[in-house]
């Protein structure tokens, strides 16, 4: 397909201003009573105030959640209603697993290279606490037979038929819709398809929390996570709490499989928790901010997606996209100053970490003659990933582009890769820059 530019047609490059995200709470702690939707208005609401951007300027939003809520599914509406925008402003959703927010970055970034927007904002929001409750089938079908009754014996025949079990209230699904399976199990399989041991699962989970921790010790995170208030405003939250600041290696082994009890190696440990959070990204044509006098963070140099089969190794996204990307910006692995990989499980980034490297996997299922190359781990999730921060499905790609970019600028600039696996065997991957 060769090199594609990530430009305007009048050769303008899309930029990205600013980015800011909520810390991220585990399931059930400081963000157990706030939605979705709430979360985002935050983010969006701290994004607009930190870049001291006038919210009628923002003419188009592009916003994601994955366990979204029946009662108000375009979330991205309900942001601009909520946040003093110009109620003119175009606002849609999308959904793309656990890369849901490079999909709205990249649908702003297309609206940009078109020339319809100057100015758009992107991100996603997930509540793994808020969840919408359902009903089972039967009960679902005779709330709607009762509905239609007019008599009291009309009422009693529909309702007998329901057993107890009828009456229980029916989470969200885990699993995967076309397979059964759940991400968990998936994981499972690809560190039994690829050799990934326990001990090399729990190195990871350890390394991740050790330099997320040192991160914010550093002080390098704090100025992308605002302070959070959430409802009943009776507590403040301004820090991730999953990161283990403590974290030591032999605490790992003490766990449990928490998918395959007798054989497994994949543990709750060395997985990505179930979290609340939001993040947002500010978009624009590189002219429109340096006429808003905005100083830029960096720029979408490419981007790619892909799909494979859900069966097997769904959570190889990574490097099925990374290759599009790399060769869509004009670059090779060697030349990235950072690799940003999501790591929804420790087994899936290994697998992808080996698969980088594997001529055979490149030219059995790439259609490649070699590899893209093996991963400098020195370059690799430098500031630990998503199994400390926390995974909030919508909002993990934004709180990669800001982290990523960031880092890119204390670094003195260059390039680096983020790259996500999603669910029903879909991938990611973004190429960025700063100068």
């Amino acid at each position: 397909m060769g090199k594609q530019e990530v430009r305007t047609r009048s050769g303008e490059r899309v930029a990205i201003v600013a980015g800011i995200r909520t810390p991220f709470a585990r399931q059930s702690t400081e963000f157990a009573q706030v939605p979705a939707i709430d979360l985002g208005k935050m983010v969006v609401n701290e994004l607009l105030t930190r870049t001291d951007i006038d919210p009628q300027l923002i003419e188009q939003l592009v916003f994601g959640q994955v366990v979204q809520m029946p009662e108000a599914p375009n979330i991205a509406r309900e942001i601009v209603l909520g946040t003093g925008m110009n109620i003119h402003t175009d606002a849609y959703s999308v959904t793309r697993a656990c890369a849901t927010s490079f999909q709205s970055a990249v649908n702003i970034a297309e609206s940009i290279m078109a020339g319809t927007i100057d100015i758009g904002i992107a991100g996603g929001a997930d509540s793994s606490s808020v969840l919408p409750i359902g009903v089972s089938k039967k009960l679902a079908a005779s709330l709607l037979a009762l509905s239609k009754t007019k008599t009291l014996s009309q009422k009693f025949n529909v309702l007998k038929s329901l057993s107890v079990k009828d009456l229980m209230p029916v989470p969200p699904a885990v699993a995967e819709y076309s397979t059964g399976l759940s991400m968990g199990q998936t994981a499972e399989q690809m560190a039994k398809s690829h050799g990934i041991s326990r001990a090399d699962q729990d190195a990871l989970a350890h390394r991740s929390h050790t330099l997320a921790a040192q991160a914010w010790n550093e002080g390098k995170i704090a100025g992308e996570v605002m302070t959070a208030f959430p409802e009943p405003y009776k507590k403040w939250l301004d820090k991730d709490n999953n990161v283990r600041f403590d974290s030591t290696l032999e605490g790992y082994a003490k766990l449990r499989p928490a998918f395959d009890r007798q054989y497994g190696s994949v543990t709750a440990a060395n997985s990505t928790p179930l979290t609340d959070g939001a993040a947002a990204i500010l978009l624009m044509r590189e002219g429109r901010a340096k006429e808003l006098g905005l100083d830029i963070l960096g720029y979408i140099r490419s981007y790619a997606f892909s799909a494979i089969g859900v069966e097997k190794d769904m959570l190889m996204g990574p490097s099925f996209a990374t290759p599009l990307a790399l060769e869509r910006a004009g670059i090779e692995l060697k030349d990235l100053t950072l690799i940003d990989m999501h790591e929804a499980f420790a087994a899936q980034t290994l697998a992808n970490v080996k698969m980088f490297a594997s001529d055979s996997f490149a030219q059995q299922y790439l259609g490649r003659s070699k590899a893209i190359g093996e991963i400098d781990m020195d370059k690799f999730n430098v500031l630990g990933g998503s199994i400390a921060y926390g995974h909030p499905f919508a909002a993990t790609g934004a709180r990669m582009i800001t982290q990523t970019l960031r880092e890119l600028q204390r670094r003195g600039g260059g390039l680096a890769l983020n790259t996500a696996c999603a669910a029903g065997g879909l991938g990611a991957a973004m190429i960025l820059e700063v100068e």
